[in-house]
């Protein structure tokens, strides 16, 4: 078990990490229970790097593969009580883990959808990629669940619907970017063939001819989204305040991108500071969020 004063520094550590990639990830918002934030802190800061290790551009396929493999050999130790290693993550994660009672798998499940990045970069079908999403989003809300309470089955399929729908919004909102960037293309391959499509078609010269799929896409993710909408009307306090802002924010974007002409469909929608400024009053309200 680390000292006490290398479990601060190792919180610390995380803390820091997290904030310095707060666009990512909400771990500095004012609307989070204070009590919360460090434990975020900690989950976002194992997130990052084994995502960072799953995208080294440097490294072998293998050599990621290894990487990740060594983040699953830490986590079974601290499952098994025995972690006696020096990284300050997890050294942080063992004691979050054991103070709130987190279930491990899902810290697995986040490894297996990174893992999974090294060696997959297309997706068939719609439920190969909802599959990805079950692995690599929604075991994040389900934690922040867990953090806060002993969650319900009916908030975490609320919160799996939330949290598969922002991760399909990041994907349809960057779908040149993960092209040409990555080399990943989240429109599953058998959409794109009925719609007379192929990946080659992933241009910004061609979104016209996208845009029938992508707005088809946006309406089924706005409908999954849906499934989850009510999840913050039902939390108490500042968490439910953090729950119904992310929410909102999804569906501002969605909104967004639904609303983009032909021409721009492919462009990555900004919200502006009015639309923050009325995300947080509506989360601050006693406004009831309702399907769309």
């Amino acid at each position: 078990m680390a000292s006490n004063k290398h479990l601060a520094a190792a919180y610390d550590f995380c803390l820091k990490l997290a904030q310095s990639h707060y666009e990512n990830f909400p771990v500095a918002s004012v609307l989070l229970p204070k009590r919360l934030r460090k434990p975020i802190a900690v989950i976002y800061a194992f997130a990052r790097t084994a995502d960072d290790y799953a995208d080294e551009g440097q490294l072998t396929e293998a050599e990621r593969i290894a990487n990740l493999q060594a983040y699953r050999s830490s986590l079974t130790e601290i499952s098994h009580g025995t972690y006696s290693g020096n990284d300050p993550i997890f050294i942080a994660l063992d004691d979050v883990i054991t103070q709130f009672r987190l279930p491990i798998h899902l810290f697995d499940d986040l490894l297996s959808a990174f893992m999974q990045d090294v060696v997959k970069n297309r997706y068939q079908t719609m439920e190969e990629v909802l599959d990805y999403c079950q692995r690599s989003a929604n075991p994040v809300g389900r934690l922040l669940l867990h953090l806060n309470s002993q969650p319900t089955q009916q908030q975490l399929i609320q919160s799996d619907a939330i949290c598969t729908s922002l991760q399909l919004i990041n994907f349809y909102q960057d779908v040149l970017q993960d092209k040409q960037e990555n080399d990943r293309i989240y429109i599953p391959q058998q959409m794109l063939a009925q719609a007379g499509l192929t990946e080659d078609d992933i241009t910004s010269t061609n979104s016209r001819k996208l845009a029938p799929l992508l707005r088809q896409l946006f309406q089924q993710t706005m409908g999954i989204m849906n499934e989850g909408v009510e999840l913050g009307n039902g939390i108490q306090g500042r968490l439910g305040w953090e729950i119904r802002a992310m929410t909102l924010g999804g569906i501002e974007t969605l909104n967004k991108l639904m609303a983009q002409n032909d021409e721009n469909i492919l462009s990555r929608p900004r919200l502006t500071r009015r639309t923050h400024l009325r995300i947080l009053l509506v989360s601050l309200s006693k406004t009831h969020l309702k399907r769309s």
